[in-house]
């Protein structure tokens, strides 16, 4: 495929497939992951910012002199700065400051300003700050991920249609981390109404409070919530899984030394989720999970150590 822009090469991710060929499955089983990490911003993000920057372009709420503001913990960021580029917008992304250093220095990269907000904030501060920072600005755009609901749109109308694409009807489970809850809501809808049966499995890290635990600090990063995703609402959800971060490198460093996948730490949280789930379903049982982002941005956390 030959491309002129970078936002061209957005979506269209393969599908690995795990058996127990290439990795020690139960029961003939078998975990189908998204590798979303392959998109060119290295995030299943970079969907969300085409999405969101295209439809504003359509409305009319995004002109050539608007400025793009937005919270986020990196790769909302990096998919939105990577497409605003292409379009030539200005952007300014709110990030706490315990979030990856990679992840701003790629934002940075692209062009984009990051202001930090205290990590005891966490995202809820940053989205505070986002706010302040839109009404100060003349011809700025808020997408606001968090409740917009072109977030989970992005992915019913994109992710989902290619996952029956290249899997049929065939899944017996959906398992995927959720922090925004757009790429789980917005997929699992879709998987929903084409396969009746599925089950759809919520994954978070400790400190996240999906399962009614407490918030606190986690090393996972990309998933995990502070407050309850309005997307979910109506999702008749399974059950949630929680991983820990000790599980969740664990399976990261598994899937790179044994499957030379180099992804991020909330993909070894959702392979972690999808063993979890084979044990629970009869044999011959299929799993589908996401690789939500690259490895190269966590590298300082010392994911491989």
């Amino acid at each position: 495929m030959v491309i002129s822009a970078t936002t061209q090469a957005i979506g269209s991710t393969p599908v690995f497939k795990f058996s127990k060929e290439n990795y020690p499955l139960p029961k003939d089983s078998v975990i189908y992951a998204k590798l979303e990490h392959l998109n060119p911003g290295g995030s299943i993000k970079d969907r969300l910012g085409k999405y969101l920057i295209e439809e504003g372009l359509k409305t009319g709420q995004i002109t050539p002199k608007t400025t793009i503001i937005e919270p986020t913990a990196g790769n909302t960021g990096i998919a939105l700065a990577l497409v605003a580029l292409h379009h030539h917008l200005k952007t300014i992304f709110v990030v706490p400051e315990k979030f990856s250093v990679e992840k701003q220095q790629l934002m940075k990269a692209l062009g984009a300003e990051v202001i930090n907000t205290p990590s005891e904030e966490g995202i809820i501060g940053a989205i505070a700050k986002s706010k302040e920072l839109a009404q100060s600005i003349p011809d700025s755009y808020l997408p606001l991920q968090f409740e917009n609901p072109k977030n989970p749109d992005t992915y019913y109308y994109t992710l989902g249609p290619e996952i029956i694409q290249e899997l049929g009807n065939q899944l017996t489970s959906f398992v995927a981390g959720i922090g925004s809850g757009g790429t789980f809501a917005g997929t699992a809808k879709y998987l929903k109404e084409q396969i009746p049966s599925i089950r759809l499995i919520g994954v978070e890290p400790e400190g996240s409070i999906l399962n009614g635990g407490v918030a606190h600090p986690h090393k996972i990063e990309g998933i995990g919530v502070e407050f309850i995703p309005p997307f979910l609402a109506d999702l008749p959800i399974e059950r949630f899984e929680t991983i820990s971060d000790d599980e969740g490198f664990y399976y990261t460093k598994e899937l790179a030394r044994k499957s030379g996948l180099l992804v991020g730490s909330s993909s070894g949280a959702a392979f972690a989720a999808a063993l979890r789930e084979i044990e629970r379903l009869p044999e011959r049982s299929c799993v589908l999970t996401i690789f939500a982002d690259a490895a190269d941005r966590y590298l300082s956390k010392g994911i491989y150590l």
